[in-house]
């Protein structure tokens, strides 16, 4: 029953962030999203800073911590909203989809497990085709996705 149900939670996922895939190949505008987007309304950061309530070194101040990483998410949701934005936090896969990444991590746990086996049998001349051995990381994949989360990620 948890299998299905994680299997319904992580396809879910992927239809809500699915439409952020694109911004993954996107990089943030040298000055930050919030200076380009200020600049694209024509809007000064004196301007923004009225909307936001703050001052305008402040407004500065939030720009340059864009720009460096460094601003909290609480800043930039009040500051896309005074621009008639809305601040939109997501983590997307880089390579495809959730169970692409587990995939993976399954096929790297699987691997590793099959790693001193295969290196003795191999030192006693008695190393399977690749095949054979492929086969077998299939089956530890599998495994490894359908048993405990702890063992696919330790």
């Amino acid at each position: 029953m948890l299998q299905r149900s994680t299997s319904l939670m992580r396809a879910q996922l992927m239809d809500a962030i699915g439409i952020f895939a694109p911004a993954v190949r996107t990089s943030p505008p040298g000055g930050g999203w919030v200076r380009a987007i200020r600049e694209a309304l024509s809007m000064t950061q004196a301007q923004l800073a009225i909307r936001v309530g703050v001052s305008r070194q402040v407004a500065q101040e939030f720009e340059n911590a864009e720009a460096q990483r460094r601003i909290t998410l609480d800043t930039l949701d009040r500051l896309a909203a005074a621009m008639g934005c809305r601040f939109v936090y997501a983590f997307v896969p880089v390579d495809g989809t959730i169970d692409s990444i587990r995939e993976n991590q399954a096929r790297t746990q699987a691997e590793k497990m099959m790693g001193p086996v295969s290196h003795s049998m191999a030192m006693e001349s008695q190393a399977v085709p690749s095949s054979v051995r492929e086969r077998q990381i299939e089956i530890l994949m599998d495994e490894l996705q359908s048993g405990s989360a702890r063992n696919l990620w330790k």
